[in-house]
């Protein structure tokens, strides 16, 4: 695989992470540097993880996966969304003590959900025969890049609009498990 089709690859797998990254930096009161570090840290980890277990499963997994993958992501992308839309109506005192994106159970079922795509990548690697490791390090590096440049633009957009744009962000999150659904279900 040469590299400008890697590259392609991998900014085409990042984006949803980026996308999910937006929203995140939407709804956090203040962004921080941990904060930047633990999404970016885990959506890039598992978008190269995700190919490895993908590559190492082969051909065997493949069909079990492949006929729910799409439910899994968007139920996990809802779920998060809607729990994003719920949280911006609150008032003040309870949007406080809100849950952060980037930690907890959160931010390991946007890492799943993110990363999904990836996993069909290794499956595919395997099938045409190609070692999975340094793709694999693109893909998450590239992913981990993208989390962070969406988080600082969407902390910037939230910043300015506030209440308004951390609905968008939820409904963001909720398109986007849509768009996986729709694709996974027509084939398209």
């Amino acid at each position: 695989m040469d590299m400008i089709t890697l590259f392609g690859l991998a900014i085409a797998l990042a984006m949803d992470a980026f996308a999910v990254a937006l929203g995140c930096g939407l709804v956090l009161e203040r962004l921080t540097a941990r904060h930047l570090f633990r999404l970016g840290w885990h959506f890039g980890l598992f978008q190269a993880m995700m190919p490895v277990v993908g590559w190492l499963a082969g051909l065997t997994v493949q069909r079990w996966i492949e006929s729910y993958d799409h439910w899994v992501a968007f139920a996990l992308l809802a779920f998060v969304g809607g729990k994003m839309i719920r949280e911006a109506f609150q008032d003040g005192e309870t949007r406080a003590s809100r849950d952060d994106p980037t930690r907890g159970m959160s931010l390991i079922m946007l890492s799943v959900a993110t990363s999904i795509d990836a996993l069909a990548v290794g499956l595919s690697l395997a099938i045409v025969g190609i070692s999975v490791w340094f793709p694999a390090l693109v893909i998450g590096m590239v992913a981990l890049v993208m989390t962070v440049i969406g988080m600082l633009l969407g902390r910037r957009a939230g910043a300015r609009w506030g209440r308004p744009v951390e609905i968008a962000g939820g409904v963001i999150l909720i398109g986007i498990g849509l768009k996986i659904l729709w694709e996974h279900t027509l084939g398209i």
